[in-house]
C-alpha cells in the first residue's frame, strides 16, 4: 500500500502501562511479538508508519526529533516503508533494528516485488530473520522512479499474492498486506481488486492495512465485501492527516482515493497551510472515531516523518493521557 512518491506505505498500538512492558522485552530480542496477536486484544491498536530518510544526518534527526515522540504515545509497533520503487531498503532495516534495539519499539519492515529476483527475496527474508524482525508487509510495490508502469523483475513476483506465498512457504514470519477501499488506482473494477485482497489472506497473510482513505462508507463496504468472501483477519484503516491542499490533492489524484466534497470546501476556507493541518486533524478525529465506534480493532496513522497531527487526534481520542 503506498502514499504516492518517497511516502510509499503502508500500517503503534496504543498501549495502556502495563501492556506495553509486556511487549517492551520483545523489541530487545527477548519474546516473539507478532502483530496479529496485537489486534486480539481489547483496547484499540494504534500504529504509525513513516519512510526512511534519505542521508544519515536525516536518519539521526529522525531518532531524535520524531521517534521520541512517537514513542510517548506508546505505539505497540511503528511500520517502515522502503520509499518509492523499492528504494533504500537497506537503510529501511537498519532503521527497523534501531527502532528495536535502541528505542524499545517493535518495528515492522516492508518487502515488495520491486527489482528483486526470489532469490533476492530469500536473502532479504534470511537479512529480517537476523535481525529478529518478527513482522512483514509484503507488498507488490510501486514502479522505480521515471517509470510509469510495474515490470516484474526477471525471476521475481509479478503480484503480492505471489510473495505472500513465497513468505509463508519458507518462513515463520507475520506477514500483513495492503487493502484499498476504494479500489487500487491501477484496477478498473474495485470488486475486482477487493477479491484480489481475499486471495492474498487465502495465500497466508495475516492482517490487511488499508491505503488512506476519507470516505467512511467506502470503508464500510469494502469490509462487508472481504466478510462476505471469508476473511477473517484483522481489517486496519490507514489515516492519513494531510498537511496542505496540494499534497492532499495530490495524494489522493495518484493513489485513487477520494477527498469528500464537504471537506474540499473546508479546505477551500482554510487561508493558509496549518489552517488546512488543523482541519486534517479534525477530519481525521471524526474519520478515527467513527471507525473505533464502527468496532475495527486498530488504527495505522501515516505520519510522514511529522509527529504534531498525529499526536493531537490520539490526545482527541482519549487513547493517551494529555501531558
Amino acid at each position: 500500500m503506498a502514499t504516492p512518491g518517497d511516502y510509499c506505505t503502508i500500517a503503534g498500538c496504543l498501549a495502556t502501562s502495563d501492556t506495553l512492558d509486556a511487549y517492551l522485552p520483545a523489541a530487545t530480542g527477548g519474546i516473539r511479538v507478532r502483530i496479529p496477536e496485537m489486534y486480539a486484544r481489547s483496547e484499540p491498536t494504534i500504529s504509525f508508519e513513516f519512510f526512511p530518510p534519505k542521508n544519515d544526518a536525516a536518519e539521526e534527526a529522525l531518532f531524535r526529533d520524531v521517534v521520541p515522540g512517537l514513542k510517548a504515545l506508546n505505539p505497540a509497533y511503528i511500520s517502515v516503508t522502503y520509499g518509492a520503487g523499492g528504494g533504500t531498503r537497506e537503510r529501511s532495516f537498519r532503521i527497523v533494528d534501531r527502532l528495536r534495539r535502541e528505542c524499545g519499539l517493535e518495528a515492522m519492515a516492508h518487502l515488495t516485488c520491486v527489482g528483486s529476483t526470489r532469490a533476492d527475496s530469500a536473502a532479504i527474508l534470511e537479512e529480517a530473520r537476523a535481525l529478529g524482525i518478527e513482522n512483514i508487509l509484503a507488498l507488490r510495490g510501486d514502479p522505480p522512479k521515471g517509470e510509469a508502469t510495474f515490470r516484474p523483475t526477471p525471476g521475481g513476483f509479478r503480484h503480492a499474492v505471489d510473495l505472500v506465498r513465497f513468505i509463508k512457504e519458507r518462513d515463520g514470519l507475520a506477514v500483513g498486506v495492503a487493502g484499498y477501499p476504494e479500489g487500487h488506482v491501477e484496477c478498473p473494477d474495485r470488486r475486482l481488486d477487493w477479491d484480489r485482497c481475499a486471495a492474498k489472506v487465502e495465500a497466508g497473510a495475516e492482517f490487511i492495512i488499508t491505503q488512506l482513505f476519507y470516505d467512511i462508507d467506502a470503508f464500510f463496504e469494502y469490509e462487508d465485501h472481504l466478510r462476505r468472501r471469508g476473511v477473517r483477519v484483522p481489517v486496519i484503516p490507514g489515516i492519513l492527516p494531510f498537511l496542505s491542499a496540494e499534497q492532499i490533492k495530490r495524494f489522493t489524484k495518484l493513489c485513487g482515493a477520494r477527498l469528500p466534497d464537504d471537506v474540499l470546501r473546508r479546505m477551500e476556507d482554510c487561508g493558509d497551510d496549518e489552517s488546512v493541518r488543523r482541519l486534517g486533524v479534525e477530519v481525521c478525529t471524526e474519520l478515527s472515531r467513527r471507525l473505533l465506534d464502527h468496532g475495527v480493532p486498530g488504527l495505522h496513522f501515516y505520519c510522514l516523518n511529522r509527529v504534531p497531527s498525529v499526536r493531537e487526534i490520539v490526545h482527541n481520542l482519549g487513547l493517551v493521557p494529555v501531558r
